[in-house]
């Protein structure tokens, strides 16, 4: 049976070092190599195919969770698990959404470590347990939060919801009015009713909440 490949990158070099080490004495797990930013990570998965990435969040050049983004779009077989600090939630979360599929916290020993590279390998999601219950806590927010809009964007009419995607895309009134055939007025009147019903002060506010519900195109100019 083959050793799991594994590439590290993590920036302080005693940690790294101290990892790989770890990992060495584990007889199904082998560092293919190890590095010191995401860039130089990224370029040598792009060589050595590992089938798991052990990344730290907060590097110089690229971070853990541009190159888990950059990791998925080219190579979809590698899998990431993330070295990450206690409390550092808003990093656990954004390297969840760019598609990291493990998190283990730096001071973790042999055994959880392991089993994480382990785990993301098999396909299958690990999270350390002190870090269990704030991550469903913000699961649990999260969706609450996408609920919400979903109601709110649901009493928007078809039309509305037309100008909305104008908006969206930094159209001014005269254009949407001309794309839309409509006068500027009735622009102006579907727009304010587009502010009320989601709730927001204005139209950028409006196609950015369009948008982070993943609603409307991701472009976005201010008018």
């Amino acid at each position: 049976m083959s050793s799991i490949k594994v590439l590290i990158a993590e920036d302080d070099l005693k940690l790294r070092r101290t990892l790989v080490q770890l990992i060495g004495l584990e007889s199904d797990l082998s560092v293919v190599s190890d590095v010191g930013n995401g860039e130089k990570a990224l370029a040598e998965a792009a060589i050595l195919k590992p089938d798991v990435v052990l990344s730290d969040i907060d590097m110089p050049i690229m971070d853990g969770i541009s190159l888990t983004r950059e990791l998925r779009r080219l190579l979809p077989a590698t899998q990431i698990v993330i070295l990450t600090k206690f409390g550092d939630d808003e990093n656990v979360f954004a390297a969840l959404k760019a598609g990291a599929l493990g998190y283990v916290l730096k001071d973790s020993g042999l055994e959880e470590l392991s089993r994480g590279i382990r785990a993301a390998h098999a396909g299958e999601g690990v999270l350390s347990p002190s870090l269990v219950a704030r991550v469903m806590a913000e699961f649990t927010r999260v969706s609450a939060g996408a609920l919400h809009n979903r109601k709110l964007f649901a009493e928007l009419s078809r039309r509305e919801i037309e100008v909305l995607e104008c908006i969206s895309v930094g159209m001014r009134n005269a254009q949407i009015a001309e794309k839309l055939f409509l006068s500027e007025k009735t622009v102006k009147s579907h727009v304010g009713s587009i502010l009320k019903k989601l709730e927001v002060n204005d139209r950028t506010e409006a196609a950015l909440l369009a948008q982070q519900s993943g609603l409307l195109s991701p472009e976005l100019n201010r008018d």
